[in-house]
């Protein structure tokens, strides 16, 4: 079985993730396409590098992952198709790529060329479709792309840890469906930096000491508000081990959430201070 998986941000009023089926089932009709998301913010490039990072080694090997974000061809965002650890990943070299591989060097990488070789009024779709039925089928990087050594890197929304090693500054980088706020601090982060010292997570005027590692191990009774709730317990490292601020069993849609309970937005900065 061939997976090809999808994260876009065409949403799903229109016809553009529909287009992109059908072209792929077009090259590859006993393909399976699995959507991991159509709802990233619109060129949001470090929603689309945190969902890319969590979801790909959950498939198996040989899989092709198709990133559309901010994914149309420029003289400065090349088309690209690349293997790293039996997966394929295709898009454009806008930082996604590089954010996803900085501590790996990825086993080939190559520059789409095949452009010329699609009809008149092929678009950006199509030579994704192309690549990645192609990948998916067995076909070699070489065939579709010159090889490149090097991929852009996403410069902005680095943590920053202070010359004393007193405090992490890191922002968030995804909000998820049900309002919680995953930051770009990892564990192993605070734990190198930490060196057995307690730490507080800071953010606006709140303040959290508990970090939790599971959402189970979270408590909410029916004698406690939710508004005492707040502030209390609402951090944990999730299963991509960063640092996440959330309150349990919140629901966005009626009692509120992390980021509307807690006026946290993508880009603001969250803290951990070292004692």
């Amino acid at each position: 079985m061939s997976i090809i998986t999808l994260i876009t941000d065409y949403g799903w009023k229109d016809h553009f993730v529909g287009i992109l089926k059908g072209k792929l089932y077009s090259h590859f009709p006993e393909g399976t396409i699995v959507d991991i998301s159509h709802s990233v913010d619109k060129f949001n490039l470090f929603e689309a590098n945190y969902l890319l990072d969590a979801s790909y080694n959950h498939f198996p090997k040989g899989s092709v992952h198709i990133m559309t974000v901010d994914a149309a061809q420029t003289n400065e965002n090349k088309h690209i198709a690349l293997l790293h650890d039996g997966h394929f990943f295709v898009g454009a070299d806008n930082g996604v790529f590089g954010n996803l591989l900085k501590k790996i060097k990825p086993e080939k990488i190559v520059e789409i060329t095949i452009h010329d070789r699609l009809h008149e009024k092929a678009t950006d779709l199509d030579v994704f479709a192309m690549v990645a039925t192609h990948l998916a089928k067995g076909g070699s990087l070489n065939v579709i792309g010159k090889e490149i050594s090097s991929l852009k890197k996403l410069a902005e929304l680095n943590p920053i840890i202070d010359e004393q090693a007193t405090s992490i500054k890191g922002n968030v980088i995804y909000i998820d469906d049900f309002g919680n706020c995953v930051t770009n601090i990892s564990k192993k982060l605070i734990d190198d930096t930490a060196k057995g010292r307690k730490y507080t997570i800071r953010f606006s005027n709140k303040r959290i000491e508990n970090i939790k590692k599971h959402y189970a191990d979270f408590k909410n009774t029916d004698s406690a508000s939710l508004k005492n709730q707040e502030g209390n317990n609402i951090a944990i490292f999730n299963e991509n081990d960063l640092l996440e601020i959330a309150i349990y069993r919140s629901n966005p849609h009626s009692v509120g959430s992390a980021s509307s309970l807690l006026g946290l937005r993508f880009r603001d900065v969250v803290t951990v201070e070292f004692e």
